[in-house]
C-alpha cells in the first residue's frame, strides 16, 4: 500500500472510531485499563451497572487492552469478538450481540463490509477476496435494501436516523479531514475525498408464529483516492529513442459499511429505540486504545514509507541504468548503421572507379588500334609514347595500354 492508501487507511479509522459520543454513565472509565473480555452470560470481567445500565468491553487481544466499550441495559446478556479487519476493510471492527432476559429483544452490531470499485492500472491491485460482489456507488438505504434482501427479511422502508448521531458522525468526519490535511499538504497531493451517509430502515418478518419488527442502522464511508501514474520507459523503435513517460492515472472507490440491527417483537419495537437511542447507549472506543492503534500504525506507516523510499531509490537508480543502458544499445545500433553504410558506399565508389578505369583502358586500346598505333613507357624516364604498330618496343620502351597504364 503506497503512502497515500496508508494515510487513507489512518483517516477512515480516525472517522469510524470517532462515530460515538462520550459514554454518559459513572461506569463509562471503570474498565479502560482492563485486559479481560467480555462473558457470554453478561457477567463481564469489566462492568459495572448504574442507572439500568451496565458498561462492557471488547478487548483487543493484539495490543492487550480493552479496545470498545458498549453500554446495554444492566440485565441483558452480551457476547462479543473484535476483528482485525482484512483485506478490503482494513480497519478494526468489534462485533457483539446483546440479548433481552427473555430473549425476544437483541442488538448485534455486525462485521464491516465493504466494497471497491474504480478505474485504471491500480484498481489491479483491490482486494480480490473479502469484498462484497458489487462495483458501483450504492447510497447508504440502497445498502439497506441490499442487506434486507441478504437476509431475508422484509424491507418496509425508511426509518428515521437521530439528528444527534448525524451531527456527531459528520463532525467525526470533519476532525478526521481536519487532523491529516496538514499531512497530505506535506506529500503536495490530493487528499481522497470522503463522504459519509447514515441511514435506517424498518424490517419485518415471523419467528414461527411471533411477528416481528426491526431497524437496520447503517453508516456507510466511502473515500475515493486519485493515484498518479507510474513512470517506466516508452518502447524504442528506430528513429525513436525510448524516453522516460509517465503511465496512465487511476481513481479508486471504496466503501466500508457499518451496521447495527435492532430486533423485537413487533410491540416491543419503539420502546426497544427509544432504550438504546437514549445518550449513551451503545459503543464508544476507549481513547487509550485508539491512541495506542494509532501509533502503531504510525510506526508501521513509517518504516513501510522508509521501505518504499528505499525501493523507489533502488527502482529509479534501475530505470536510469536501464535508460542508459538502452541509449548505449542504440548508439552502438546507431554507430554500426553508419559504418556499414559507409563502407558500402565506399565499396560502390571503388567499384564504379574500377568501371571507369577498366572503360577508359579499354577505350584508349581501341583507339591505339582504329589508328594503327600503340603506347610504349620509357622505363627510364617514365615518359610515355605513341609509336606505329610497325615498330617492335626495344630497350627501355615497353608496351602499354593506350591510357598508359601497364598491360
Amino acid at each position: 500500500m503506497g503512502t497515500k492508501g496508508r494515510l487513507a487507511t489512518i483517516l477512515i479509522a480516525l472517522t469510524i472510531f470517532g462515530c460515538k459520543g462520550p459514554v454518559q454513565t459513572s461506569a463509562a472509565s471503570a474498565g479502560d485499563n482492563a485486559s479481560g473480555g467480555s462473558s457470554g452470560d453478561g457477567a463481564a470481567a469489566a462492568s459495572s451497572s448504574t442507572g439500568g445500565t451496565r458498561v462492557d468491553y471488547i478487548n483487543d487481544p493484539s495490543l492487550g487492552m480493552n479496545a470498545i466499550s458498549v453500554t446495554i441495559p444492566a440485565n441483558w446478556k452480551f457476547d462479543s469478538v473484535f476483528m482485525q479487519g482484512g483485506a478490503c476493510a482494513p480497519t478494526p471492527f468489534g462485533v457483539f450481540r446483546a440479548v433481552s432476559p427473555d430473549g425476544q429483544s437483541m442488538v448485534e452490531r455486525m462485521p464491516t463490509l465493504a466494497w471497491q470499485w474504480g478505474q485504471g492500472p491500480m484498481i489491479g491491485y483491490a482486494p480480490k477476496t473479502d469484498c462484497l460482489p458489487m462495483q458501483k456507488p450504492m447510497s447508504a438505504q440502497e445498502f439497506l435494501q441490499y442487506m434486507a434482501t441478504t437476509m431475508n427479511v422484509h424491507y418496509d422502508g425508511p426509518a428515521q436516523v437521530p439528528a444527534a448521531e448525524e451531527a456527531k458522525a459528520q463532525k467525526a468526519m470533519s476532525d478526521a479531514q481536519a487532523a491529516y490535511a496538514g499531512k497530505y499538504a506535506a506529500m503536495h497531493t490530493e487528499p481522497p475525498k470522503q463522504q459519509r451517509q447514515l441511514a435506517r430502515a424498518a424490517v419485518s418478518y415471523n419467528r414461527g408464529s411471533l411477528p416481528m419488527k426491526g431497524v437496520l442502522d447503517v453508516m456507510v464511508d466511502c473515500t475515493e483516492t486519485k493515484w498518479a501514474g507510474q513512470q517506466g520507459l516508452s518502447k524504442w523503435a528506430p528513429g525513436h529513442p525510448a524516453q522516460i513517460v509517465q503511465g496512465p492515472g487511476s481513481v479508486t472507490d471504496k466503501c466500508l459499511a457499518s451496521v447495527t440491527y435492532y430486533t423485537a417483537p413487533d410491540a416491543k419495537i419503539a420502546g426497544l429505540m427509544r432504550q438504546w437511542d437514549a445518550p449513551g447507549m451503545g459503543t464508544k472506543p476507549v481513547d487509550a486504545w485508539v491512541q495506542a492503534w494509532l501509533n502503531r500504525n504510525n510506526q508501521q506507516s513509517e518504516e513501510r514509507i522508509s521501505s518504499m523510499n528505499q525501493a523507489a531509490a533502488a527502482q529509479r537508480q534501475a530505470n536510469a541504468q536501464q535508460f542508459a543502458h538502452s541509449m548505449a544499445v542504440q548508439q552502438q545500433m546507431h554507430d554500426q548503421f553508419m559504418q556499414t553504410m559507409q563502407e558500402g558506399h565506399e565499396h560502390f565508389m571503388a567499384g564504379q572507379a574500377a568501371n571507369m578505369q577498366a572503360r577508359e583502358t579499354s577505350t584508349s586500346d581501341w583507339v591505339d588500334f582504329a589508328l594503327d598505333r600503340q603506347t610504349v613507357l620509357n622505363t627510364n624516364t617514365g615518359q610515355v609514347n605513341k609509336i606505329s604498330n610497325q615498330y617492335t618496343p626495344t630497350g627501355p620502351d615497353v608496351q602499354v595500354h593506350g591510357n598508359g597504364t601497364p598491360w
